[in-house]
Formats: C-alpha cells, sequence, structure tokens
C-alpha cells in the first residue's frame, strides 16, 4: 500500500542531523527533502530528469498513470524481440548527460554508434554526408531500442533513494500557493484512493496530451502535417556499417539507422549489424498498406533508398503515429514547469525531440541545483520564469529547423526541388558547413 508524502512534514531524524553535523551535502539533502519537487510523467523523460535532480542531490516523487512492469537487473540481457521494438537516436549531448550520471554504462550495450550520415533525395542528383574522421569526432550519436532505456531508467529511479515512484496514479487537480503546490491524484490498487502530493515546485512530464498542461489552462499551438510514421525495424542484406541514412520522398522524410546485433555491444567494432531501425513517413490515411503487408512494406523501402542499405529482406511489427507539431503557449505557471512533449513535440525529422527534451531537463536540473546551494526556494516562479527564457533560442531554432526541412523537402515546386539539390551539394563541397551543422546536429550548440 502506498503511503501519502508530505513535504512539509519533514522527518525529524534528518532534522536533527541537520543540527548535528557540519556536512555540507547533509544540509543540501535536508533543504532539499523540504523543497521536494514534484514530476508528473514517467516516461523516458520524466525519469531521466528524476535522475538528473538525484545526482544534484534533488528529492523528487513522480507520478506515472500507468502501472510500472516488475523488472530485475538480469532482465533482457538479450534482445528477446528481434525485430519488434522502437528505438531513439541519441544526440552527443544526450550521451554526455548520462554519463554525467552515470548512467551510460549501463545502457551502451544496446546501443549502436552512428560514424557517418548520408543525406539524399529521391530521383535527384543531391547528396551530401558526414563522416566522424572529417569531423573528428567519436560518433555522432547513438541509436538505442526504446525498450532497454526505459528498462534502464526505471530500474536506477527505483534504487535512487532521493526519488519516490508512484505508478497508477491520475493527476485530478493542482493548487498553487505562494510558498507551494498542491497536487491532488486519484490512485489505483484494489480500490481507487483520493491522495495528496506538496512540493515547492511540479514539472510536468506527460506527453502530448498533458493533463497538467490542461488543468492550468496552458493554451497549445498546433500544426497538423498530414502524415504519419511508420516506425520499426528490418533487416538487410547488407551490414549497416554504422552508417544512418537520411532520405527525403514526395511523401516525406525517410530514415534507416544502425542498430545492435542481437548479441554484444554495437559499438564493437567486430559487429556486423543487419538490423537497421526505420522510421518511414508517409500521407496520412496510407498508413494500413504499410503496416498489414509486409512485401509491399519492403518492396516500398526498397524503392525509395535503392541499394544505399542493400536488400530489405525481413520486417518486424511496426507502428504507425499521426505527426503534429504541438508547441505549449506557456512553459512556467507560477511554481509549475511543462517539459518533454507536453512542452514541444516535434516532427521526428533529423531526430530532434527527445534531444531536445533532454538539454531542457538538464538546463533546470543544474539551476535548481544552483538555487538550493544559495539556499534559494527551488520554486521561485522567477527562477522557473529565468528558465522558461534560457531554453528559448535552442527550441525555437530546433523546431524551425524541423519545420524547414519537412516543408522544404517535400514542396513540389521544381525551382524549390532544384535549389535544394544545390544546396545538398554546396554543404557537401564548401569548407566550414559541415562542422556547424555536425555539432548543431549533436545538440553541443545549444
Amino acid at each position: 500500500m502506498m503511503q501519502n508524502t508530505d513535504i512539509k512534514a519533514n522527518n525529524n531524524e534528518q532534522a536533527d542531523a541537520k543540527h548535528l553535523s557540519e556536512n555540507s551535502d547533509l544540509l543540501i539533502k535536508q533543504q532539499l527533502t523540504e523543497q521536494q519537487v514534484l514530476i508528473v510523467g514517467g516516461g523516458h523523460v520524466g525519469l531521466s530528469f528524476a535522475l538528473l535532480l538525484a545526482h544534484h542531490g534533488i528529492a523528487s516523487t513522480l507520478l506515472e498513470k500507468n502501472r510500472y512492469p516488475t523488472i530485475g537487473p538480469e532482465d533482457d540481457q538479450t534482445r528477446s524481440h528481434y525485430l519488434d521494438s522502437r528505438n531513439t537516436a541519441l544526440s552527443r549531448r544526450t550521451v554526455e548527460i548520462y554519463q554525467e550520471i552515470g548512467l551510460w554504462s549501463q545502457l551502451q550495450s544496446h546501443a549502436c554508434r552512428i560514424d557517418a550520415v548520408q543525406i539524399s533525395e529521391q530521383g535527384s542528383f543531391g547528396r551530401a554526408q558526414l563522416n566522424k574522421t572529417d569531423e573528428q569526432v567519436d560518433s555522432f550519436g547513438q541509436v538505442m531500442e526504446n525498450a532497454w532505456l526505459g528498462r534502464k531508467l526505471l530500474l536506477a529511479s527505483q534504487h535512487e533513494s532521493l526519488i519516490t515512484l508512484i505508478d497508477n496514479a491520475a493527476v485530478t487537480s493542482i493548487d498553487q500557493q505562494i510558498d507551494g503546490v498542491t497536487l491532488t491524484f486519484n490512485y489505483y490498487d484494489e480500490n481507487e484512493h483520493e491522495q495528496q502530493l506538496q512540493g515547492s515546485v511540479l514539472v510536468a512530464c506527460d506527453g502530448r496530451d498533458s493533463t497538467v498542461r490542461q488543468l492550468l489552462n496552458i493554451g497549445i499551438t498546433t500544426y497538423d502535417y498530414k502524415q504519419t510514421a511508420i516506425v520499426g525495424v528490418v533487416e538487410t542484406d547488407k551490414p549497416h556499417e554504422h552508417v544512418a541514412i537520411e532520405r527525403f520522398s514526395p511523401a516525406g522524410p525517410l530514415a534507416v539507422l544502425p542498430l545492435t546485433d542481437p548479441e554484444g555491444d554495437g559499438n564493437d567494432d567486430y559487429q556486423t549489424g543487419f538490423r537497421r531501425s526505420v522510421v518511414w513517413v508517409c500521407p496520412t490515411g496510407e498508413e494500413t498498406q504499410y503496416l498489414e503487408d509486409d512485401a509491399h512494406f519492403l518492396q516500398t523501402l526498397q524503392q525509395a533508398f535503392g541499394q544505399r542499405a542493400g536488400k530489405f529482406v525481413t520486417a518486424g511489427r511496426r507502428g504507425a503515429y499521426p505527426l503534429k507539431r504541438v508547441l505549449a503557449k506557456e512553459q512556467v505557471d507560477g511554481r509549475c514547469v511543462i517539459m518533454g512533449n507536453a512542452a514541444h513535440t516535434l516532427h521526428p525529422v533529423a531526430g530532434q525531440g527527445f534531444n531536445l527534451c533532454m538539454r531542457d531537463a538538464h538546463v533546470l536540473a543544474q539551476m535548481l541545483s544552483t538555487q538550493v546551494l544559495k539556499g534559494g526556494d527551488i520554486g521561485d516562479p522567477q527562477l522557473l520564469k529565468r528558465y522558461e527564457k534560457s531554453r528559448q533560442t535552442d527550441q525555437k531554432r530546433v523546431i524551425r529547423f524541423c519545420d524547414a526541412v519537412v516543408h522544404g523537402f517535400t514542396h513540389p515546386n521544381p525551382a524549390i526541388k532544384l535549389a535544394r539539390n544545390v544546396a545538398l551539394v554546396a554543404f557537401d563541397k564548401l569548407p566550414n558547413i559541415k562542422p556547424l551543422v555536425a555539432n548543431y546536429a549533436m545538440g553541443l550548440k545549444s
């Protein structure tokens, strides 16, 4: 049975320790217990943010509406679903963030590095390539199975004493006070129970259709791309050699990304690597034929990519995701912060969405840590507004980039098509341009 958590009722032993010890870490931990962070949404962004806070000594309570699976440290050491998985491209900056909190060593066995990126348009002459040797980097990023990332984030959070996880909980109301915020939610076990939590700040990571955002009456702007992403895993007869292929078709942007083999580390050179993650974008309404007919899906991929990836020989289970841009009109309301897809849901082109969320989470965790060291209120609305302002440049740049790529490479005008292919050739040949674009794609310029 879950115990109700009330941060205003402080632990007496911790309070005594505060007076008995001069240890600064203990003092900080006591302060942070008093200034609890409430997180709503326990997906990849919410769990990562909680772990970032814990890295800085900040306690948090995380609520997730779904029930978490029961897992152990040894679960899924091998890939039991060889061709049935969704995957995420992690930028170099995101990898650095996971390294910072000591989690990357547990993640990397299921990650496959990207050594090169090939960019081209179907039926056109323009093409370009980024190579890690030319750009003098270890890799441009890593591709990882979502299931593995989720398992490891959940296990790390379950074993972190500064994180309290409450699953199967549905938020029903939010009440902000001058000195805190009260969160009311229904908790479900055999019966339904109404519970409350109090904290200094509330961070919503509860997805595109965020309940918290709606309860706060924060408006959104939306744009329907009228496209649907078909996401899945395929196998080719040609090894991927750690190359990511970005291909643009009249239907929309497409991507084939390298994945690990069923066993071993995808970052080891000996890996042959025939598994690839696919993001195939089609006009909404046409997705059924690509979901239900493996042969048709493979044939369509072959026509779009030619022999760049070799022959597409096997397709796994696929999912379809309608593509809409959803942007919160505000990301801060008093002591509440909107983060992750609740703040900005983007087109998957170039794999920027999750990595942008991770940079947001990293910046906010650092700002809250600095505020604690100064003896300040971590829920201070002025502090949170400074966070919102500090992230605008990076967010707007990524949003503009994603939209420019989507609209620019799907526009049927022959003059625009010629211009974009000339631009691809120029990008490939002119000096000093690639490093700027490479750093941007790796999330190193924010």
